[in-house]
């Protein structure tokens, strides 16, 4: 088994290049994540240990990278200490795993070999409905090759309707998945903030992608409109 370790700290690096190989595991480290992304695309690892914190290009950046290329190679991703947000957008971005800094090698390993039993299971980091992209990891969106700007609570209501593209959801279902359950407010909040992405990603580009479904709520069109 093929494993690349991308870690600057040369003392960890080196540690995890020597107790992997011990494990039976053959182990190839790259020092930055130009180097990472660079041998991760010209070799077929059966798995990838991937910093975030990297010179050249943040482990975020490369695992997104990978995953916008068809490259479903299991990630187990290093986090730091007490990071729950990096933990998110880790997985978030496309990474299998995750173990948090510092570590037991034991579970490392453990983890590491169940990711490659497991194998290569494709699931899109970006989010697509025909020419209507968002990347949850990046927190960006895109109609065609137009990047538009979103705020945090419209990027929230976009990736909702884009995971359930095509079906029909109710005002009551988005408020309870993007609000959080301390909201006691007016349920129409959620037809201003539909209103907001239609002026920002349907009618600038002649697009009708996110219909009123009277009586019912609303439908993002599989197709993107």
């Amino acid at each position: 088994m093929r494993v690349l370790v991308v870690e600057d700290e040369e003392h960890l690096a080196e540690g995890l290049r020597k107790g992997l190989d011990a494990e039976g595991f053959a182990t190839d480290v790259a020092p930055n994540g130009t180097d990472g992304l660079w041998m991760a695309r010209e070799h077929p690892y059966d798995a990838i240990v991937l910093d975030i914190m990297l010179p050249g290009v943040n482990g975020y950046r490369v695992c997104a990278a990978l995953r916008e290329e068809g490259n479903w190679t299991p990630i187990l991703m290093l986090t730091a200490k007490d990071g729950e947000f990096d933990e998110a957008e880790a997985l978030d971005t496309g990474a299998d795993d995750f173990v948090t800094k510092p570590f037991s090698y034991v579970a490392l390993v453990a983890r590491l070999r169940a990711l490659i039993r497991r194998g290569a299971a494709e699931r899109p980091a970006v989010l697509e409905a025909g020419d209507l992209r968002f990347d949850p990891g990046e927190r960006r969106a895109w109609r065609g090759e137009v990047e538009v700007a979103l705020t945090a609570r419209e990027m929230a209501v976009l990736e909702y309707l884009l995971h359930h593209r095509g079906d029909v959801v109710s005002k009551t279902d988005i408020l309870d998945h993007v609000w959080d359950g301390s909201f006691d407010g007016d349920l129409n909040i959620v037809e201003v903030y539909v209103g907001h992405l239609r002026t920002k990603l349907d009618r600038p580009f002649g697009r009708d992608a996110i219909q009123t479904v009277r009586g019912s709520g609303y439908r993002l069109a599989a197709d993107g409109g």
